[in-house]
């Protein structure tokens, strides 16, 4: 068992969920207030708060507050435990024809 097996386990709990999932697509494009995070959704901002709580306990979002103003970014690497662990998913029959690919490629260039 992997020994990031706790952060892979909150990273997917967070990600389960529709709206978190819909957060964390606008915060990679850049960081946000929390005001506009709520404005596409049909919910009560004490409702979206709850949801940016469980992306940040999960290490995938951090906040900061000035003034009145908290402003929500994606934490740089947030996703790293999950693509790692879908890179080690890999079936060894998908590796076998990644390797089969590479080879012919090389192949074929040396060829002409």
């Amino acid at each position: 068992m992997p020994k990031y097996h706790g952060e892979l386990d909150a990273v997917l709990r967070a990600l389960a969920d529709p709206t978190r999932r819909a957060i964390v697509e606008r915060l990679a494009k850049s960081p946000a207030v929390v005001s506009e995070l709520a404005a596409p959704f049909s919910m009560a901002l004490p409702s979206l708060m709850q949801h940016l709580r469980v992306l940040e306990r999960a290490g995938l979002v951090t906040s900061h507050k000035l003034g009145r103003v908290r402003t929500v970014s994606l934490r740089p690497g947030a996703l790293d435990v999950l693509h790692l662990w879908l890179g080690e998913m890999r079936t060894p029959a998908e590796q076998q024809a990644d390797r089969l690919g590479i080879h012919l490629t090389r192949t074929a260039s040396k060829e002409t």
